[in-house]
């Protein structure tokens, strides 16, 4: 297998050049890291305790706001755990909702210990079969500009897995309290209405 040589957060910060107001998700552990490091925003959430759910809040993001382009970014071993999730997304079709899985085929959180993508399973072929309007696998720097491309314009939804180097960061951590984060990100999203209170 061909060893990776891109790295999580030069990919995550160049995918996040110039979001505008995209709505991004990022899952539990590393790639909540990842998303910070490359600039917080209040039209960020990252989940800090729900492993396995970050795509599906996406999808109700996406669904609830169709008019907005919706980012997960999660890891493989948070993607494992919530597998179902992308045949939801795939029966949905929902036009504006990406996912892109940061694989470097670990359990980041728990040790490094290897994930099933380390023995071949290929998240992209599964998101597929699901149902993914577009799934992809990238390997390397030459492909991130169409990623962020498709990200921004293609029709949903869309997926792709990409192979980063199995390396421990330091930690950029997002603010820890969940009030703070889920009030922050609906006003940055809806405004200050009343209806918020």
């Amino acid at each position: 297998m061909m060893k990776a040589t891109l790295r999580r957060r030069e990919v995550v910060s160049f995918l996040l050049n110039e979001r505008k107001d995209l709505l991004v998700v990022a899952g539990l552990g590393s790639t909540a890291w990842d998303i910070t490091a490359a600039g917080d925003s209040p039209l960020s959430f990252p989940m800090w305790g729900a492993m396995g759910n970050a795509a599906m809040f996406g999808l109700g993001l996406a669904l609830a706001q169709p008019k907005r382009r919706v980012l997960v970014i999660t890891g493989d071993g948070e993607m494992l755990m919530g597998l179902g999730s992308l045949a939801t997304i795939g029966v949905q079709q929902p036009r504006n909702l990406s996912v892109v899985v940061i694989d470097n085929e670990r359990y980041g959180e728990t040790g490094m210990q290897a994930t099933h993508t380390s023995a071949g399973v290929n998240l992209a072929k599964v998101a597929a079969a699901c149902g993914f309007r577009s799934a992809r696998l990238v390997r390397d720097g030459s492909q991130l500009k169409a990623l962020r491309t498709a990200i921004h314009a293609a029709r949903g939804p869309f997926f792709a897995q990409v192979k980063v180097r199995a390396e421990k960061l330091p930690l950029v951590l997002p603010p820890r309290d969940g009030g703070i984060l889920k009030t922050r990100f609906r006003k940055a999203l809806l405004g200050n209405s009343s209806d918020l209170d």
